[in-house]
């Protein structure tokens, strides 16, 4: 009778790495100012942002072409201060969301790797789980032939 020789539960638990959150060990190591650039990415990039913007942009231009002269304080058609500061908000904004940005990926290969790393484990297990069905099922074959041996003597 041909035995695979396979580790068992208690080897397997033993040699595998435990797994690990990683979510939470990356948000541990962040600095204020990665959170803080990784608030401002979530936030910016959300339709509430936009709506602000919009809104302000809109009531802005409105504003300054609408009311009356005297009330005016970014006249039509150059509206010099608002092109100010829609630039000021981009030129600060910009950098920020990059390096928002980039954490989110670096947090996403994280993601990734310990993924990949899990993966590989579940592949580890369920082989071994195929080699002991593979080593019962011989097993049950042996002892079936040797019930049908015996069967075949008493028949005789």
């Amino acid at each position: 009778m041909k035995h695979i020789d396979v580790p068992s539960f208690e080897e397997i638990i033993r040699t595998s790495r435990p797994i690990r959150n990683v979510n939470s060990n990356h948000r541990a190591h962040l600095t204020r100012i990665n959170k803080m650039a990784l608030w401002i990415t979530e936030h910016v990039g959300s339709m509430g942002f936009f709506g602000l913007i919009l809104f302000w942009t809109i009531g802005w231009l409105s504003w300054n072409t609408l009311a009356p002269i005297s009330f005016r304080f970014d006249p039509y058609p150059a509206f010099v201060l608002w092109l100010f500061i829609s630039n000021m908000i981009q030129i600060l904004l910009m950098p920020l969301i990059m390096v928002g940005q980039n954490l989110q990926s670096r947090h996403s290969e994280i993601r990734a790797e310990e993924d990949f790393a899990i993966n590989k484990k579940s592949e580890n297990e369920i082989e071994i789980i195929l080699k002991h069905l593979e080593n019962q099922n011989e097993m049950i074959l042996e002892i079936l032939e040797h019930i049908q041996k015996i069967n075949d003597q008493k028949v005789k």
